[in-house]
């Protein structure tokens, strides 16, 4: 599959230096211009099952919101960064919930505004703060067509303290390794079931790669933590995950499993996403179940209590033996 197919961009993009590169980059593709990139009619009236197509699809913009949100479990705040989106399929990907069709991926080129204003609110504060700069997008795979990460690193690492973190469902972290990240830049990478990754997890990254670059990361000096999310309840959910956390106890390095800590994140799902999945992907496993499942409010379900219970007591017990020196942050 070929990406992007064509790019949607807003005039402005184009006076910046990365969206320069971006229009010199994908000259092969159509360019079609558009006011905004939050409104894009033919994209918005387009099909459910059209939404893999408009994976491939790339948009090119100026970001305007800039409003940080309060963050209490590895950061200090979520900050709007460098995109939002993904061109990799995830059928229980929250930011369906969000953009609901329009989850393709968005690049915003003025990165130096949202690099000074984090740079300044650090300086404004008594204590060093965590910025998570990867709630919106995947920044590894972004890396990849823009290099803002590389970019995001070297920069911020000037900075007298304070800390960025992001997760990643990626393995191509090679261009990181010999950054002078200088211990500010927190490397999370998130894990499932190779099986989960292979029919639910759609584009990303396989469990042993992921398995390599969290280990080389954290090799190289960066501060690392592991997401197992989300959990995801299927009917032989204790031996797929028995199985992942015995791979993780045999080939994660020993400096990640002494030094690295655990999220762990049970799935969440919504009527907008089984709407668009039943007929965007009508052969891909379901995630919906009404027994296991109950409603969250604004249309999420999540597992009922007592069966989220038993899968917290589950990983905890499994992690506690195989995983012992690695600390669970927390259980959501």
């Amino acid at each position: 599959m070929s990406f992007p197919d064509m790019v949607y961009y807003e005039p402005a993009a184009l006076e910046y230096e990365l969206g320069k590169k971006l229009k010199e980059k994908y000259s092969d593709v159509p360019w079609i211009e558009i006011e905004n990139h939050n409104n894009i009619p033919e994209l918005r009236s387009e099909s459910n099952e059209a939404f893999p197509k408009m994976k491939r699809h790339l948009v090119v913009a100026v970001r305007k919101t800039h409003k940080y949100a309060e963050n209490h479990k590895v950061s200090d705040y979520l900050v709007p960064y460098t995109s939002s989106g993904c061109p990799a399929s995830c059928l229980y990907c929250y930011l369906v919930c969000t953009y609901n069709k329009c989850a393709y991926l968005r690049l915003f080129v003025n990165r130096e505004q949202m690099m000074d204003k984090m740079l300044e609110t650090q300086r404004k504060s008594d204590r060093p703060l965590c910025f998570e700069i990867g709630s919106n997008s995947d920044l590894v795979l972004e890396n990849a067509i823009t290099d803002n990460l590389r970019w995001t690193i070297e920069r911020f690492s000037e900075s007298k303290s304070g800390y960025l973190t992001f997760p990643t469902k990626f393995h191509m972290v090679k261009d990181l390794l010999n950054l002078n990240h200088r211990g500010k830049v927190i490397f999370r990478m998130s894990v499932n079931p190779q099986e989960i990754i292979r029919k639910i997890e759609i584009g990303t990254s396989p469990l042993e790669k992921r398995i390599e670059a969290l280990n080389s990361m954290c090799e190289a000096g960066y501060p690392a933590g592991l997401l197992i999310a989300p959990v995801i309840m299927t009917e032989n959910w204790k031996t797929l995950y028995s199985e992942l956390i015995e791979t993780l106890a045999e080939k994660l390095s020993y400096r990640v499993k002494n030094s690295a800590f655990i999220e762990i994140i049970f799935m969440t799902y919504s009527y907008v996403q089984n709407a668009i999945n039943t007929e965007a992907y009508p052969q891909a496993a379901p995630l919906f179940s009404k027994e296991l499942m109950t409603g969250r409010g604004r249309g999420k379900y999540c597992y009922r209590d007592e069966l989220r219970r038993e899968g917290e007591e589950f990983l905890r017990a499994e992690l506690a033996k195989k995983l012992p020196n690695m600390h669970i942050l927390y259980v959501v």
